[in-house]
């Protein structure tokens, strides 16, 4: 059992447009004026798709601790530069990457706790 929670501290959710690419659970990043897309592969994503309805609008949290799909045991708790993996989640960034802080990982659930 974990003694220790972060979900949706400081969280804050923006409407968008969705592109064919975003999906409910995935990373996003912005792809055109008001429209979220799903992220290429080292690319940099602007917070969690929490919903996709399916007349194309994403709630997406852009800011505050979320759980974000990874299945890089490279990613470890401490200031770690992230990029798209290409598949809905993160990972450690080759180069470049924007640094945010992991809090936890679970390599089991591949998941991470982030604080976009």
């Amino acid at each position: 059992m974990k003694q220790i929670s972060y979900e949706e501290i400081g969280g804050v959710v923006a409407t968008f447009l969705a592109g064919e690419g975003a999906k409910k659970g995935q990373v996003v990043g912005i792809s055109a004026a008001d429209i979220v897309d799903g992220c290429a592969a080292d690319g940099k994503f602007c917070g969690l798709a929490l919903d996709v309805t399916g007349d194309g609008v994403a709630a997406v949290q852009v800011s505050g601790f979320a759980q974000v799909p990874c299945g890089d045991a490279g990613v470890t708790p401490g200031w770690v530069a992230l990029a798209a993996d290409g598949t809905g989640g993160v990972k450690k960034a080759a180069s470049g990457g924007r640094e945010y802080l992991v809090v936890s990982t679970d390599t089991a659930g591949q998941t991470a706790v982030v604080l976009l």
